[in-house]
Parts: C-alpha cells; structure tokens; sequence
C-alpha cells in the first residue's frame, strides 16, 4: 500500500537533494531526506556509470573545450567531439519544487525537468553539490527544462560527456580543480572478505541501481555494479564523499537492505515513532552495518583527498 509519506517523497526528491541537511533532523525529514538523495540515482532520476574520486593532490586547470574533470574511459571518441545533435535548454515555469535529470531508455536522449545548473553539474560531473564551489547565487536557484537528443544511441557513458559539452557551451561553463585533504569513507573488503555475485551475461549494459523504498526500510537491487559507481551512489547518501579502496574490477549483482537511520545524517528518532498514526519498526541494520553483515565491505571514516570543482565563470543561457 503506498503511504502519504510515499506519495510525498516522489513529488519532493529532487527539490530535497539539492539541500544539504543542517542541524536536528526528525524522523520524517531524515527519511524524506534519505529517500530522496537516493530516489535522485536510482528512482525517478537515474544516474549511469560514475568515475571514482579524484586521486591526484593537485590543481589542475580545465580544458576550455569541455571543462571536464575526469574522461571517460572506455569511450572511442574523444571527449571534445561527444556533443548532442539537438538541445532544448530553457527556464523552467513552475512553482513546484519536484523535479528530476536522467538518460532517458534507449540510449539517445538525456532529458531534465525543473532542476538547478548546479544539480546538472553535480549529475554531469559526478560530484556532491557540497564539492562544487564559487559562482553566483542563481545556480542553485534557478531552474531548468532540457530535452537533449543524441545523433544515435549512445552509452550512458558517452551521454553524461555530452552533458558535460552542453553545459560548457550553453552556460559558459568554466572551472578549475582543487584537491583538499578532507573527511571521507573509505570503502574497503572486510576482513571476512567481500560477498559479491559477479555478473555473468556476456552483454552486461549499463550499470544500475535500483531503490525499494517501503518506509522506513529502503533496498538497493544492483545489476553490473561497479565498486566505483556503488561508492559514488553512497557518497549521494552520507555526509561525506565515499571513496572505493577495495582494489575489486568489475561489476556485480547484488541486493543491499537496510534501515535509512544513518550516522551522520542526525539523531536517533526516539522510541514509538509514528508513520501515519502507526507505530514505524525501526530497527534493522543502518547501512553501514548492512554492507559490512550483506556484502563483506566496510566503510572506514579518514582523510583522502577530496575533488572540488571551482567554478570560475558561468552565464545564464539564451532561451532556445
């Protein structure tokens, strides 16, 4: 049976996941929190293929071409020519605060609805909104409709290098790259060793993590996940940015189930909250005791170094 608290976290996700949670959260706000960080990846807005943190301590300037932070590996042509053969790009008019970016099926479009420059830079880039710095107060409050169509079905891959092309040239998009010493998790293989399926079709396509979200428990169903895009995904729900040390190639299949009261998003709810007038269960693993009992992995709280994306000019696009 789907809740009032359900029906509210769809229209609300992408609007809560542009918003960095401060303070004492209850037990309603932690969960729509929670839900909506991860709705933003796995839900109604989906993210494909994600490269690993940043490993360089150093600056480095962007290339005034495409400003990206990392390539894409794997792709045949070079980052620069991956461009959309068609580009709506215009302000949003609405008063909702729902929205939501995405590969659309099929491998040819990469459409948006009523989101933030800086949520599309965050997407494009697969960086939290707290590892982008500088410009002007209007990219986290002005809003955007996109309809992007490729000249023929493209990876995921290939698409979120297309969206970092659009963004350079319809925004005037430039930046720069530091590198800070700052809190992480680092993902590592538990002692017991890790428990992960790989995934065996000869055609694997695109990795995916799909959410299971029945209040308040939440369930990740991996499909040709790798641990670098398993790590970025937890970055998107924990207080700090997660970055894969577990030396593990490929990609797997797994289920990861657990309660979305995490450390470091807040206290504890206190004994007999109610979901709807009913007693909410809220026992269960937390997610990090569920990666390390599900999947034989850990998270380990240090210092690594840390991307930030500086952002150094920016404009607002011409209504097209």
């Amino acid at each position: 049976m789907r809740t009032t608290l359900q029906i509210g976290l769809k229209k609300r996700a992408a609007g809560i996941m542009t918003e960095r949670p401060g303070g004492r959260l209850d037990i309603g706000r932690k969960l729509l929190w929670v839900a909506a960080a991860t709705a933003a990846v796995g839900g109604p807005i989906v993210f494909g293929l994600m490269n690993a943190s940043p490993s360089r301590a150093q600056s480095q300037s962007a290339p005034a071409s495409n400003g990206q932070i990392n390539a894409w590996p794997g792709s045949a042509a070079s980052p620069s020519s991956l461009k959309f053969e068609v580009a709506s790009l215009k302000p949003s008019h609405t008063d909702e605060r729902s929205g939501g970016i995405r590969p659309a099926p099929g491998g040819e479009r990469y459409v948006a609805s009523n989101v933030t420059l800086k949520l599309m830079i965050a997407v494009a880039y697969r960086v939290k909104n707290d590892q982008i710095a500088g410009g002007p107060a209007w990219i986290d409050n002005d809003r955007y409709d996109m309809n992007a169509k490729a000249e023929r079905p493209s990876s995921v891959e290939d698409l979120h290098v297309m969206l970092q092309n659009l963004l350079a040239e319809r925004f005037q998009l430039q930046f720069h790259r530091e590198t800070k010493e700052l809190p992480v998790y680092a993902l590592q293989v538990d002692k017991g060793g890790a428990k992960l399926q790989p995934h065996e079709a000869q055609s694997a396509g695109d990795p995916w993590i799909d959410v299971a979200f029945e209040p308040p428990k939440m369930t990740w169903h991996a499909k040709f996940a790798p641990m670098a895009y398993f790590a970025w995904r937890l970055s998107l729900m924990l207080d700090r940015p997660v970055i894969d040390q577990t030396e593990i190639k490929g990609g797997y299949d797994f289920d990861l189930a657990f309660s979305p009261e995490m450390r470091g998003a807040g206290p504890a709810p206190p004994d007999g909250t109610l979901l709807n007038g009913a007693p909410m269960d809220t026992s269960g693993p937390t997610i990090f005791e569920a990666i390390r009992q599900q999947l034989g992995l850990k998270l380990e709280r240090q210092k690594g170094p840390v991307g930030i994306m500086v952002i150094d000019h920016v404009e607002k696009p011409v209504e097209n």
